[in-house]
């Protein structure tokens, strides 16, 4: 399967757990990142944990990093100089259906420690 629309697949395997919450995905997932400026080009966001997409989030902008907030994850734990966070809404239907549960282990580079990885950004 392909990723058609521009995208960033986010690694969160070491805060994802089964039985994990959708506001606890959802904030693993938005923050706190070091993201170049092809951040502002990103329209959907997958969360990635053992290889698998665990959700699609539509972002709607970033924010410097502990700008906006959360619930279920302590303030020293998000505000960090020189990162970053987004707000999103869960994605469309058709757009969850698509990616979620798909297997993504093979687009990261054996080796790369990097949980950032773009997709179909010029």
């Amino acid at each position: 399967m392909k990723i058609t629309q521009p995208s960033v697949l986010i690694r969160i395997s070491r805060s994802w757990h089964e039985g994990i919450s959708d506001e606890e995905l959802y904030e693993v997932t938005r923050g706190v990142w070091r993201i170049g400026k092809r951040r502002e080009r990103v329209e959907l966001a997958l969360a990635v944990a053992g290889g698998v997409v665990r959700e699609v989030y539509r972002v709607l902008s970033w924010h410097p990093a502990g700008s906006t907030s959360y619930h279920t994850r302590p303030l020293e734990d998000v505000y960090i100089d020189g990162r970053w966070e987004f707000v999103e809404e869960v994605a469309g239907e058709d757009e969850r259906h698509r990616y979620k549960g798909m297997d993504v282990s093979g687009w990261f580079e054996k080796g790369s420690s990097n949980p950032i990885l773009y997709i179909n950004i010029g």
